[in-house]
């Protein structure tokens, strides 16, 4: 029997708010529209990223420095019903979240586990992490998460109150535990990626037009420390993010028209929180 540890934080009182300046570094590839996950495997120079449903079950890799398309690499026994999120150990390994819910009827879910990106030239095999909802949330849509300490922890897309769910990174299936519920104050605030400081003293979470930084929170509870909200001054559909390093993270947002398609820097603050 598994017992789920709820909790809900009110926190329109822990929100310090400022703004920042996003840079673009780099043009994502015209052919490649909707990209919505970014990750850097720790110690390497590539940006990896997906796109989500009814496209190609693919990983790309993007020269940090120059920007190129270098990896293009077919994921064997994957399938992409919604991927939307990468996240990364620091064996190397690249984990890609199918876990998006738009329309609500999902039962199933999955994180599939890849091995050997780095080294790949055309195609690399998936292995499966596969997980189920407890009942009060199966009506959730995901896409945003991180791994941190062996568990995955997944961060719904809802604009009222959301949900943190956490699940083992073992091969096999899995019933997901409630880690906490939260309530973001403000007009817009549904999640749309998160990554967490290699040290774990940072959560970044991120949705369109701003990002949110969790730090001072004691264990995976990352919404009872202190919360800062930063807005981008920049409005797209931003859906990627990870640390480059303790200060500077990457974002990414997927093409609409002639907007977005690029891959951004943000410094934070140097004060560690």
């Amino acid at each position: 029997m598994r017992i789920f540890i709820i909790s809900t934080f009110l926190l329109s009182l822990s929100i310090t708010a400022q703004t920042g300046t996003l840079e673009i570094i780099h043009d994502l590839p015209s052919a490649l529209k909707e990209i919505s996950a970014a990750e850097i495997i720790p110690g390497t120079d590539i940006i990896w990223g997906i796109e989500d449903q009814s496209n190609d079950d693919h990983l790309y890799g993007f020269d940090l420095y120059s920007g190129k398309w270098v990896r293009d690499l077919n994921v064997k026994r994957a399938s992409n019903v919604d991927w939307e999120e990468l996240t990364s150990d620091a064996e190397g390994n690249l984990y890609i979240g199918d876990f998006g819910n738009n329309r609500k009827e999902r039962k199933h879910f999955t994180i599939y586990k890849v091995s050997n990106a780095m080294d790949a030239k055309e195609e690399v095999v998936a292995e499966s992490i596969e997980f189920t909802l407890p009942k009060p949330h199966k009506k959730n849509d995901f896409e945003g998460f991180f791994l941190w300490q062996d568990f995955f922890y997944i961060f719904s897309k809802t604009k009222k109150t959301g949900v943190v769910l956490k699940v083992p990174n073992k091969l096999g299936k899995h019933l997901a535990q409630v880690v906490t519920t939260f309530h973001l104050k403000g007009d817009e605030t549904r999640i749309t990626a998160a990554d967490i400081r290699p040290d774990g003293s940072k959560v970044v979470l991120l949705n369109h037009g701003q990002i949110w930084v969790l730090s001072n929170f004691p264990e995976d509870q990352f919404f009872s420390g202190n919360i800062e909200r930063i807005s981008l001054n920049h409005t797209s559909q931003k859906e990627g993010i990870c640390f480059l390093n303790d200060n500077t993270l990457i974002i990414t947002d997927e093409r609409t028209g002639t907007t977005g398609g690029n891959i951004y820097q943000f410094k934070l603050s140097d004060e560690k929180k």
